[in-house]
């Protein structure tokens, strides 16, 4: 999948086997990944990096923050108006994609992930398409 290569996502995830399923996927696709874990240190850790091509969010994170709450953070800074921002999350899509198709959001993919449809969803997303997947085979 080129549309990935060399390209730079920063994920908010707070699960460590999920952070390691998106390491293993993104080398393979030579995709360099940056993480934060809680969502606390986002702006700053972003702010940071001297390239965004995707920001995927994690919307259940513990100490209190919400991928809801990055978004809306992020989407303040006119600096990341450009870059496209999904959700990733086991919430229940029948709340999660009403709430962030009404909030601006770029996509939502339900967990778990699918490693076979999960690169062809990002590069959608790239390519400047949404994606709304609720995890279901229709």
């Amino acid at each position: 999948m080129d549309i990935l290569k060399n390209k730079h996502i920063f994920v908010v995830e707070d699960n460590p086997m999920n952070r390691l399923i998106y390491q293993v996927m993104f080398v393979v696709y030579e995709t360099r990944v940056t993480f934060e874990p809680y969502g606390q240190d986002s702006l700053a850790r972003l702010k940071n990096m001297s390239r965004v091509d995707l920001i995927v969010l994690d919307l259940m994170l513990p100490r209190g923050v919400s991928g809801f709450d990055i978004f809306a953070q992020i989407r303040a800074l006119p600096e990341y108006n450009n870059v496209p921002i999904i959700a990733v999350s086991a919430m229940d899509p029948i709340l999660a994609i009403p709430r962030a198709k009404e909030l601006g959001l770029d996509g939502f993919i339900s967990k778990p992930i699918d490693s076979d449809i999960f690169p062809e969803q990002l590069a959608k997303v790239l390519m400047g398409e949404p994606v709304w997947f609720d995890g279901s085979d229709d």
